[in-house]
């Protein structure tokens, strides 16, 4: 067995333990897939990140990303984070100010946004939702019709159901059959929050059919979600979401679109450092 730099890192926040924590493997290079994904399935996080070697040389380093069930192509949290442990581990990227990360989406630039890392969200695939689709899921989230306001199709690399629901208050009741979620989709719920509070809104994720009922805090999500709402002139050009509130979690989520650019940014701050004999 070989011994690898290892970081478990926790990422939109900036207190230990109240954001969504990510496991990082600096130095992957000679894993099998098989191996990544046993260790994915041990950590049991919702996702644990592998580091390895560029083949492309626009980027600053090469990301796979994996939940306890599988691998994704692009993921919020792992991004913020993985980049965090990056530089923090003394990456030095190509151009000063920003870094490139090559995953299974392509090219994500990430920048330094004040104390926060943000990325640019990736192009999104929207199409509309079928009532027939959304009959089950919310019969398995106890919600009615008339709680809906909105709902899309997501796609960043991860695929979400999005809910626009008609308060943060309806959000956080939320009570999922999660095991009739499993049969079904992710399904990404936001609301607004009353005017004048600090978060513009409430997200929750639910993403059992990989394994995961609830997740603390999610990237790739508020990403889409963002892009949606932006387009349709339900959100404001920047904001910052809350999510994780049902889980003693404080995720903080700031939103900015700048141009045809929406970035996603949080903080994250270095948890557990040490070896991984694999």
């Amino acid at each position: 067995m070989t011994g690898r730099r290892f970081t478990q890192v926790d990422v939109f926040t900036d207190t230990p333990l109240l954001g969504n924590p990510l496991a990082v493997v600096h130095d992957a290079h000679g894993l099998s897939d098989a191996q990544m994904q046993a260790f994915a399935r041990w950590t049991n996080l919702s996702e644990t990140t592998f580091l390895l070697p560029t083949t492309d040389p626009a980027a600053d380093y090469r990301l796979r990303i994996f939940t306890p069930g599988g691998e994704l192509p692009f993921a919020g949290h792992p991004t913020l984070g993985t980049c965090h442990v990056w530089l923090e581990a003394g990456g030095v990227p190509r151009t000063a100010g920003e870094v490139v990360q090559q995953c299974g989406v392509g090219l994500v630039r990430i920048r330094r946004d004040g104390v926060r890392n943000a990325f640019a969200a990736p192009a999104l695939r929207r199409r509309d939702v079928a009532e027939a689709e959304l009959v089950p899921v919310l019969a398995a989230l106890s919600l009615t019709r008339a709680q809906v306001q909105a709902t899309q199709w997501l796609d960043n690399g991860p695929t979400w159901l999005g809910l626009l629901l008609d308060s943060a208050d309806t959000v956080l009741a939320l009570a999922p059959n999660h095991a009739a979620l499993k049969c079904l989709a992710k399904v990404g719920v936001i609301g607004p929050h009353a005017v004048g509070s600090e978060w513009a809104f409430e997200v929750r994720a639910f993403a059992a059919p990989i394994g995961i009922p609830e997740d603390p805090v999610t990237g790739s999500l508020n990403a889409s979600l963002a892009q949606w709402l932006m387009a349709s002139g339900i959100a404001p050009e920047s904001y910052v979401a809350a999510q994780g509130t049902r889980m003693a979690r404080a995720g903080c989520v700031h939103i900015a679109r700048e141009g045809d650019t929406v970035w996603v940014g949080g903080s994250s701050v270095s948890c557990v450092r040490g070896e991984l004999a694999l």
